[in-house]
């Protein structure tokens, strides 16, 4: 079976109890799917911007995000040319608020309603199972979906143009210390400080893939707290270990993880890993700029909040 991956960014909008859903159209693999707003991360692109271009488009209403709601991944069984496909799609969901526009359904794509609906228009409703859960709803398995969605991609990406979605960690212990890992030689940073996490596996959630890494990278038992952050890097021309430049777009989210019974940090992966050493830091000890990757001096000052 053909296994692709995807990544999309949607928005939770309310007016009092009421949320806003759009439902798929007969050019989407779930016709009659009732969903958040949203859609596809292009690559490069940053999944705030996704989220405001693709609720515009489905709605006609422009937004503001307001918050992180949640990182949720599923995989479904679409109908390819060449036999099934199993589409992982890893999902960013924001909480956003109206800022101008009026409701109207998509004229020519994926959906063909919008319509606000309170919570006692849901149950019964065909809902995608990533919507159901965040409002509450019963989450039932979808039957096999139709093509890939308007736009998507018919084949694989390009060998040497990848994009990337990664969980990392704000780790903390109970004396205030911080968790950060060195980059090794070879891979793209090498020699600076990072947080604890990685990329995640197809079939994978967010949340349980960062705490594999945690244990992997440095030796840690961790409980997820809360997401805190999303950021992109889009590097056309980075090298790494396939010896040769490959166009990365990587979105990463970032939680907030407790270590609640902190102990030596400890590569533990193979040897050949990314990470070469694991450490903890006071915060008046913690690298600084140029040590240490954009995403670290981009959440570090959260721990000051």
């Amino acid at each position: 079976m053909d296994r692709r991956r995807r990544i999309g960014a949607y928005g939770l909008c309310r007016d009092g109890e009421r949320v806003l859903l759009t439902r798929g159209s007969g050019a989407s693999p779930f016709p009659g799917y009732w969903r958040l707003p949203g859609g596809e991360v292009a690559h490069g692109e940053h999944p705030t911007a996704a989220l405001l271009r693709e609720f515009r488009a489905e709605t006609g209403l422009a937004v503001e995000a307001t918050g992180l709601r949640a990182a949720v991944a599923d995989v479904v069984r679409l109908t390819g040319p060449d036999g099934p496909v199993a589409e992982h799609t890893d999902r960013i969901v924001y909480d956003v608020a109206t800022t101008d526009g009026v409701p109207r359904a998509e004229s020519d794509g994926g959906t063909d309603a919008v319509a606000w609906l309170t919570p006692a228009e849901l149950p019964g409703l065909p809902l995608m199972p990533f919507t159901a859960e965040l409002l509450g709803q019963p989450v039932n398995p979808l039957p096999e979906g139709g093509p890939p969605p308007v736009g998507a991609e018919s084949s694989p990406a390009p060998v040497d143009r990848r994009q990337r979605f990664a969980a990392y960690g704000l780790a903390t212990d109970p004396a205030g210390r911080v968790l950060l890992t060195l980059i090794a030689d070879g891979y793209p940073g090498a020699g600076l400080w990072h947080l604890p996490g990685g990329g995640t596996d197809h079939g994978e959630q967010p949340a349980s893939a960062l705490l594999r890494e945690l244990v992997e990278e440095t030796g840690q038992l961790g409980r997820v707290t809360d997401l805190v952050h999303v950021s992109h890097r889009h590097s056309p021309a980075e090298y790494g270990p396939e010896g040769r430049p490959l166009d990365w777009h990587g979105v990463r989210v970032v939680y907030r993880i407790v270590v609640d019974a902190p102990t030596e940090a400890k590569v533990t992966e193979a040897a050949g890993g990314s990470t070469a050493e694991a450490a903890w830091f006071t915060p008046l000890d913690a690298p600084a700029p140029p040590a240490t990757t954009e995403v670290v001096a981009e959440v570090l000052p959260l721990l000051a909040g």
